[in-house]
């Protein structure tokens, strides 16, 4: 098991680091956790593009270039997540671990540093950005913002949740809206900016070889201009855990040559004891999450009824999504079999083989996460926002503990709520 150390520098801010010799590179980030607000969506979109752009020292994105290189080839990219109804705006900064720099040299110290500069010393003069990396920027979120509609699966996905979760805040996309980005102005944006340095939870992430003390001795000069003082509490998501009412349908029509399915169901609640998320995630590999569960191998496989027929959960929040690909003429037939197979895992129609496949599924991809430091970050992020601190090989135990009563049982937790469809228009 990776040894993991937690220190908390002051009050709301968090150190993780995760001490390990796996990999030759090493991870360093921070993270800001706000709750999700249409007010304030798109500038928390906007603003880590912005920091990147320079600092007082390296005004531009070619001084920073050139001492990321002197680093041994780091980068540092801007990164803006959406976990349950949390937005998480920060960075994250991937560099040659110190066991393989050559000589005496460190980088800990100075890649640190660097982050650090990112974030609390921004290019320009005075109480505001630069107005030409703010408008430089703004156009690039716009255009992000207008592209969306092109991935016609993304698109199905964001309008079920916006019409399912309306008047929640997970109904909100992490980069806002365009006509909330449009109204951004270089003063608007630096004044979340202050905000967000002096009351939002900030959690400080590491992984790589050197001791735990050393790192935090490096991100507590890196973070010292950090204004102290009492943060807000990590946003908690509020779990609608019934459907509202008779199920709710939505369509629209548009030029796609293939329909979307998706589906909405409500799981009883938010989850995030341990016991609990590893039973959903086993329902889950054997009802939709997996290539051997039930929606891929019979509505995909089998009846060739979808493209593809998937299923996953946003556990935070209580909420299982199926999302499918199928023929206009086969909606109806579609929906049919995904609650079909939906109700087989409610009464237990779920055989031995199918129940350890599932199984193997959820413990391989949850160990394969402490190969991977761009995953293994995500979890620990996860981790953070749910106020949770359960290891991979935890959560990895307790999915080989599940029966499958508790499968059973959580299953029939799952109401539909609402359902999604994109149809072409001649349809």
């Amino acid at each position: 098991m990776l040894p993991i150390y937690e220190r908390t520098l002051a009050p709301g801010i968090v150190l993780r680091a995760v001490q390990t010799k796996k990999f030759k590179t090493s991870m360093l980030g921070i993270t800001f956790l706000e709750p999700l607000a249409e007010e304030t969506a798109s500038l928390n979109a906007l603003l880590p593009k912005v920091l990147r752009r320079g600092t007082r020292h390296h005004p531009d994105m070619e001084t920073l270039s050139a001492a990321l290189d002197d680093l041994y080839g780091g980068g540092i990219e801007p990164l803006i997540r959406k976990k349950g109804e949390t937005q998480c705006i920060g960075f994250w900064g991937s560099f040659l671990d110190d066991a393989y720099v050559p000589g005496d040299s460190h980088i800990l110290e100075s890649a640190a540093a660097l982050l650090g500069e990112i974030v609390l010393q921004p290019a320009g003069e005075g109480e505001t950005f630069l107005v030409e990396y703010v408008e430089s920027e703004k156009a690039n979120l716009v255009d992000k913002i207008r592209s969306e509609v092109n991935d016609k699966l993304q698109y199905a996905m964001s309008r079920l949740r916006g019409q399912m979760c309306e008047g929640e805040a997970y109904s909100i996309e992490k980069l806002g809206t365009e006509a909330q980005a449009q109204a951004i102005t270089a003063d608007s944006l630096y004044a979340r900016y202050r905000e967000l340095l002096e009351t939002a939870p900030v959690y400080l992430y590491y992984c790589g070889s050197s001791d735990p003390d050393r790192v935090e001795a490096a991100f507590r000069k890196a973070f010292a201009a950090l204004p102290q003082g009492q943060r807000k509490g990590i946003p908690v998501p509020v779990a609608v855990a019934q459907p509202k009412g008779a199920v709710r349908r939505f369509s629209d029509a548009m030029e796609v040559s293939q329909g979307k399915l998706t589906m909405g169901f409500r799981t009883g609640g938010g989850f995030s004891d341990l016991e609990t998320v590893a039973r959903f995630m086993l329902f889950n590999a054997i009802f939709g999450g997996s290539t051997d569960s039930k929606l891929f191998l019979n509505v995909r496989e089998k009846l060739s009824l979808c493209y593809f027929a998937s299923s996953s959960l946003a556990l935070s929040k209580g909420i299982l999504l199926v999302y499918s690909g199928v023929e206009f003429a086969n909606f109806q037939t579609a929906e049919d079999e995904i609650l079909a197979q939906l109700k087989a895992c409610q009464t237990g129609d779920i055989t031995p083989e199918e129940l350890e496949a599932a199984r193997r599924s959820v413990v391989g991809s949850l160990r394969a996460s402490l190969d991977a430091q761009g995953r293994l970050e995500e979890y620990w992020v996860n981790r953070f926002v749910t106020g949770t601190a359960y290891t991979p090989e935890d959560l990895a135990e307790a999915v080989e503990q599940v029966t499958l009563d508790q499968v059973v049982e959580a299953a029939c937790q799952v109401k539909l709520d609402s359902i999604y469809t994109l149809r072409g228009k001649e349809g």
